[in-house]
């Protein structure tokens, strides 16, 4: 089994077809397939499944992928500790955002560091979805806020400060709550995925999650905040998806004296890309550019 298979094979899946990762790696799509099939008869396993629209990926494929990944991931992390002197970081780099922060935020620094490091490439998605970063193949994710228990390891960014807010239309019709456990009777809209949601304020110095329901529940910030905006209820979001419209009139704060000091954002990535030198760069740089950036 040759390597180049193995990259070939990874490419394949990561396209969904032969023409796709034909044209990304520069070869001809006969020659793709051919290498393909070689390394199933070297495995003896089937770990496609061919149709004529699109590939679909066997168990044992998706496994012999997951591998693969790891495998090409840690090649490439020892060719750039062996270079890094000379060349600086290098390979691609899978990444996934939340949606907002990412337009906000990562796009300026992305393109910039982009211009800085010419070796380096990004696939991005930028999404709401909590991803599973090792069983989707990514390289490093960003996450905002605590992190569940996990084998990912997680590098603090930088700390944002969360907000809690209404539209004055709201206010004239509900009236504002004045302590957090006011937020029973009102209509909170909700962020995030499916079960109980629970708000943390600090109430006579001591940090208290106060439950809340509404009317309205998604996993995009935007979604939220806009529905707060249209007066249908109160909403707990980051400064940078709200910020514009409290500085407006849109939105005004409330429960500001309860609030905790910050949320952290961090960006997580597998044990086996530790020693990645486009992560390690990539994240002091995203570390450095984001403290200038927010003042918690």
């Amino acid at each position: 089994m040759q390597l180049d298979d193995m990259r070939i094979f990874v490419a394949t899946v990561d396209a969904h077809n032969f023409t796709a990762a034909a044209k990304r790696l520069a070869l001809s799509k006969q020659f793709v397939s051919r290498r393909v099939m070689a390394l199933e008869e070297a495995l003896g396993v089937q770990l496609l499944i061919r149709n004529t629209r699109k590939l679909a990926v066997t168990e044992l494929g998706q496994e012999f992928y997951e591998r693969a990944r790891r495998i090409l991931g840690e090649v490439e992390d020892a060719e750039q500790a062996m270079s890094l002197r000379r060349a600086g970081p290098r390979g691609l780099l899978r990444i996934s955002a939340p949606m907002s922060f990412g337009m906000t935020h990562l796009s300026p620094l992305v393109a910039a560091f982009l211009r800085e490091h010419g070796d380096v490439r990004f696939d991005m998605e930028l999404s709401d979805r909590t991803v599973d970063v090792v069983g989707e193949g990514f390289d490093m994710a960003i996450r905002i806020g605590a992190l569940p228990d996990s084998t990912l390891i997680a590098q603090k960014l930088v700390d944002v400060r969360m907000v809690v807010c209404c539209s004055p239309g709201y206010v004239r019709r509900r009236g504002a709550p004045v302590v957090p456990a006011d937020l029973a009777r009102h209509s909170c809209l909700l962020y995030g995925h499916g079960g109980v949601v629970s708000w943390d304020f600090v109430v006579d110095g001591v940090s208290k999650g106060v439950e809340v329901n509404g009317p309205l529940r998604a996993n995009n910030g935007e979604l939220i905040r806009d529905a707060a905006v249209a007066g249908l209820g109160i909403v707990r979001l980051p400064d940078f998806i709200v910020a514009e419209a409290v500085q407006v009139g849109k939105l005004v704060a409330v429960l500001e004296e309860f609030l905790p000091a910050a949320t952290t954002v961090y960006a997580v990535y597998p044990q086996h890309r530790q020693s990645s030198v486009g992560i390690r760069v990539f994240v002091e740089f995203l570390r450095g550019e984001l403290r200038k950036r927010f003042v918690a």
